[in-house]
């Protein structure tokens, strides 16, 4: 039932993941389409706007030359009645005069002070010279000021001139459209900018999307693969479990004979055979618990295993052994890696026909102890050796598939080495090295 929802679940997920992904992907799409659409229409109404800046800027361009031509013609006109005689006719020179009714003016002598004003609105009850001055100060500014000389004995005339009411209100209205014109183009920048942010927002999601199926995938191999080991830990304490009871009835049997037969050399074997079995059954009853690890010779540990094996092996099997002088201390559980090894051993034998040659290696290089075991059996095509150590992969007619797989997971999950296979060559036989921590 659960290998079941656990197969319903991944093809449930990538729905999931492909429906989510689909919506948002609308949804971006629309508000992509939609922002275009508000900044398409933001620039065309900043192109407006800069062109009616551009024509109010001309318009009072040309306003304030207009202006400044006639305060020319103004301050002639006064120069024509300063320097006039008693035939000179003066009619033309004071309609000019009089027709300036809309720049405000304000004439100074030599010395600065006011001589004359006009166009200047004055509230009734203010202060009449400090506006007069205020006007003065603004042509200053702005350098509407005309010099006019008059005859060598009076010295000259500064004409001040300030912008009409209607100049005043268009560069008003200039300076508003150019504020306008500046947020506006501050806006359509930013909106631009966001634009651009949201036209790699489906590449973000679909970054996301691809997170998600790697997270769905490894969430589904977790899933599998806890259900698998809750399944090899299950059948494990279940052979131990079995193994109980034979092992009890072998050792009762066992001290019946040695009481019928107290002399029998073949006794000792089968006592040691029994308190193997007994090993084996405790190794499988450990298994899905964390066992505690001693520090023990390795060299000591693995000949004790050789030995072992090669009273239990065919006539054929030769065994050699390649173990340090001095003691090589490694922090581990003996009865487990004892069980790695002899699982070896088995499966080089049956690789070798039960005729053979098998090397057992210890050392250690830099901060690791390894174990090498190689014999001269049919040796692993490539294509196998990946799988040589999934639950379930054997090449015997008889077998569960389980020994490489319970010695890898003892290996990297108890004791945090490795296992692997060093070399193997078709007909040239095989080699598995085993690394631990020291």
């Amino acid at each position: 039932m659960r290998m079941n929802n656990s197969r319903r679940l991944g093809p449930f997920l990538i729905v999931v993941a492909l429906l989510i992904f689909i919506v948002s992907l609308l949804i971006s799409n629309s508000l992509v389409n939609a922002l275009e659409m508000h900044v398409k229409d933001m620039e065309a109404h900043v192109k407006g706007l800069e062109t009616h800046v551009v024509g109010l800027e001309k318009l009072v361009e040309e306003r304030r030359q207009e202006e400044l031509n006639k305060m020319k013609l103004w301050v002639e006109a006064m120069r024509s009645i300063n320097s006039a005689d008693e035939n000179t006719d003066l009619n033309l020179a004071l309609s000019v005069l009089e027709s300036n009714n809309t720049i405000p003016v304000v004439v100074l002598d030599s010395c600065g002070n006011v001589n004359s004003y006009r166009n200047i609105d004055l509230p009734a009850g203010c202060d009449t010279l400090a506006l007069v001055n205020a006007v003065v100060e603004r042509a200053k500014e702005k350098g509407y000021v005309i010099s006019m000389d008059m005859d060598p004995y009076d010295g000259y005339l500064n004409i001040c001139y300030d912008e009409s009411l209607v100049l005043s209100r268009l560069s008003d209205i200039l300076e508003a459209q150019s504020l306008l014109l500046d947020s506006q183009s501050v806006l359509l920048d930013s909106q631009s900018r966001l634009l651009l942010r949201l036209s790699y927002y489906p590449y973000v999601q679909l970054t996301v999307v691809v997170l998600f199926f790697i997270i769905c995938i490894l969430a589904v191999l977790s899933s599998k693969r806890a259900e698998q080991n809750r399944v090899w830990v299950g059948l494990s304490k279940e052979t131990a479990h079995q193994l109980g009871t034979p092992i009890s009835s072998l050792m009762a049997w066992t001290e019946v004979l040695k009481e019928k037969y107290p002399d029998d050399e073949l006794l000792p074997e089968m006592e040691r055979d029994v308190a193997r079995l007994q090993r084996v059954a405790e190794r499988f009853s450990k298994i899905g618990s964390m066992p505690e690890p001693s520090l023990e010779d390795i060299a000591h540990v693995i000949k004790g295993v050789v030995e072992y094996m090669k009273r239990r092996s065919p006539a054929g099997v030769e065994y050699k052994m390649e173990l340090p002088e001095e003691q090589l201390l490694v922090r581990m559980n003996v009865p487990l890696i004892e069980w790695v090894v002899e699982n070896l051993c088995k499966n080089a034998i049956d690789a070798m026909d039960g005729k053979g040659r098998i090397v057992v290696t210890v050392g250690q290089n830099d901060d690791r102890a390894f174990i090498e075991v190689a014999d001269t059996g049919k040796g692993i095509a490539k294509s196998q050796r990946k799988r040589v150590f999934e639950p379930g992969y054997t090449t015997k007619k008889r077998g569960w598939g389980l020994g490489l797989s319970l010695a890898k997971r003892i290996m990297e999950e108890y004791h945090k080495g490795r296992i692997f296979i060093k070399k193997s060559s078709q007909g040239g036989g095989t080699t598995f090295r085993m690394e631990l921590k020291k």
